[in-house]
């Protein structure tokens, strides 16, 4: 499901940032408009109560080498993502990508070092 950046253990406490990546093909439908004002919003919403703190959406400056977007999720730590990602509106997120893409979100924690 979510993807380790470092090796080594992960911290049970602290900040953590998830980035979830969408890279696909030329021609890979990605709404961004969509993306931003409804699917962010409503991770942010859903999730909030489980520790995600800011969802911040990114989009390269061009769209070469297949990156379309990142999404950086700050959650209060670890055991957050795992929270949301085994909460009831997980299900509900995870369907909602088909409404603005067709690519599979990467999904990699981030560990500052």
């Amino acid at each position: 499901m979510v993807e380790e950046a470092e090796t080594g253990s992960t911290p049970a406490s602290g900040e953590v940032w998830l980035s979830v990546r969408y890279s696909g093909p030329a021609g890979s439908r990605f709404d961004r408009e969509f993306y931003v004002d409804h699917h962010v919003p409503m991770v942010l919403k859903a999730w909030s109560r489980y520790g995600l703190l800011d969802a911040a959406p990114l989009f390269p400056a061009d769209a070469e080498g297949g990156l379309l977007a990142v999404c950086e999720c700050r959650f209060r730590d670890r055991a957050s993502i795992d929270a949301a990602f085994v909460s009831p509106e997980a299900v509900a997120i995870m369907a909602h990508v088909a409404h603005f893409t067709d690519i599979a979100p990467e999904r990699f924690l981030l560990l500052r070092l």
